[in-house]
């Protein structure tokens, strides 16, 4: 039997002097300012481009300064506070949401944990830190970040900010079980939950290719999670002013955007560390290129794969439009969440066939087999379903109020909107059209067009 979990050796991190870490943390919080500048630039030129327009192009060359200054001029406006806000909690909602965010590019690997670089004559990995639950401090202060959002909405004293507010802790609680399933996928492949090891383990076959449905499902909630288009609904100007943020301006308002924006690089980061092979060189290099993993090297495939996904956050928004909230909701719990479960279920099986030494072959015949009963017993109860429903007899439609609760709504499916008072039969109307009279003063009945009596000579 083949050993089930994988040999985790974080003895190098911890030894680091205080300065050391120091430098390391203050890198790591570079590294996301940076990102997100630049970002900010690329997301309006890129959207730019898909439009046809032109884009940001004053501050600095090529406008790359264009985010720079949009913060500053944040920082100098006016900062408000609405009278009916809790003021403690409506100051330290933002804060509360950008903490967290900077807090989970702790633990990722920025290179291999064997290969250690020199700062300033002391060996040191290019990491912060590890932990043998790595991936479950991520999820917590993922979590945590919400409660931002959640305070900003409610502490407004507001009604649409109070609407946004609920609306990102309904879609978090959706979107964040469906990522810890692609999540546990990993873990019952790598055997870790360290992002070291994790990465360790795909040295020969990243898991993009080992576990692909838990890449669409992860790559799907981490758009739930960040609040980006299509799912934006914490913020859905058209039917929420702006969403939780709309009583904020100045810093604060500014700290919501950065959090917002630090957390893409996050979960992008996370992404790369988890599906595609985090500071490992791509496949062509890496075969070719004995060096391309030591060094500084893997910084640079780390970064560059991080970009890769950034850019699919800004050709989401700028291609797929806002879906309903009904819809939202349905894909979380309705797809997304059973569709985890199965997958995991599934990695579960193979990985224990695995341990117990079965061909793949066996494993294929195994799998294979359990999928096709589960499909015929689906297609089964979905015959039994549609005859039995066939024998009941059809029911009458309810009629429709459209007053009901005192406010007009729209019909429901089956139903059909009473007719409208005051208007003509349609054969009336088809005899004005064609030139029929319309009432008695058009000249019908001996009358005249300009209501005078006729003569007979």
């Amino acid at each position: 039997m083949t050993p089930y979990l994988a040999a985790e050796d974080l003895s190098m991190f911890g030894r680091d002097p205080w300065w050391l870490v120091l430098v390391k943390a203050v890198f790591c919080f570079a590294f996301l300012m940076v990102t997100v500048l630049f970002s900010i630039v690329w997301e309006r030129k890129v959207v730019a481009w898909m439009q046809l327009r032109i884009g940001p192009n004053r501050h600095g060359p090529w406008g790359m300064l264009q985010s720079l200054a949009d913060g500053v001029k944040l920082m100098l406006k006016e900062d408000l506070i609405v009278k009916r806000a809790d003021k403690v909690v409506y100051i330290l909602a933002p804060i509360v949401a950008a903490i967290p965010a900077f807090m989970a590019i702790a633990v990722i690997p920025f290179g291999p944990a064997g290969n250690e670089i020199s700062i300033f004559g002391h060996r040191t990995t290019m990491q912060l830190t590890d932990l043998p639950i790595a991936m479950l401090y991520i999820l917590a202060v993922a979590s945590v970040g919400i409660y931002g959002i959640v305070l900003a909405g409610w502490s407004s004293g507001s009604t649409y900010p109070l609407l946004g507010g609920l609306r990102s802790c309904a879609q978090m609680i959706s979107y964040e079980i469906a990522m810890g399933a692609s999540f546990a996928s990993v873990f019952l492949y790598s055997g870790s939950m360290s992002t070291s090891t994790i990465v360790e383990q795909q040295h020969d076959r990243w898991y993009i290719i080992l576990l692909p449905v838990s890449f669409l499902i992860y790559i799907i909630t981490m758009v739930g999670e960040t609040n980006r288009a299509p799912f934006d609904m914490p913020e859905s100007e058209g039917d929420l002013v702006g969403g939780f943020n709309t009583e904020y301006s100045s810093i604060k308002f500014a700290l919501f955007m950065l959090a917002e924006y630090v957390n893409m690089v996050t979960v992008s980061a996370v992404s790369t560390t988890l599906f595609l092979g985090g500071w490992r060189a791509p496949w062509p290099i890496s075969t070719f290129w004995e060096g391309a993993n030591h060094g500084w090297w893997p910084m640079l495939w780390f970064v560059v794969k991080v970009q890769l996904l950034l850019f699919f956050f800004i050709w989401l928004r700028g291609t797929l439009p806002r879906v309903r909230y009904d819809q939202l909701m349905k894909l979380g719990w309705k797809v997304l969440i059973p569709v985890s479960v199965v997958w995991l279920m599934l990695v579960a099986t193979v990985r224990t066939l695995r341990n117990e030494n079965y061909d793949f072959a066996d494993i294929a015949l195994y799998v294979g087999g359990g999928v096709l009963v589960l499909l015929l017993l689906s297609f089964a109860a979905d015959i039994f379903r549609d005859k039995q429903g066939a024998q009941e007899a059809p029911a009458e439609p309810a009629a429709f109020d459209p007053m009901a609760g005192g406010f007009p709504v729209p019909p429901l499916p089956g139903q059909e909107l009473p007719p409208v008072p005051r208007r003509r039969p349609r054969r009336e109307r088809e005899l004005i059209v064609s030139g029929g009279s319309d009432t008695a003063s058009d000249g019908s009945n001996g009358g005249t067009r300009d209501g005078k009596e006729g003569s007979d000579g």
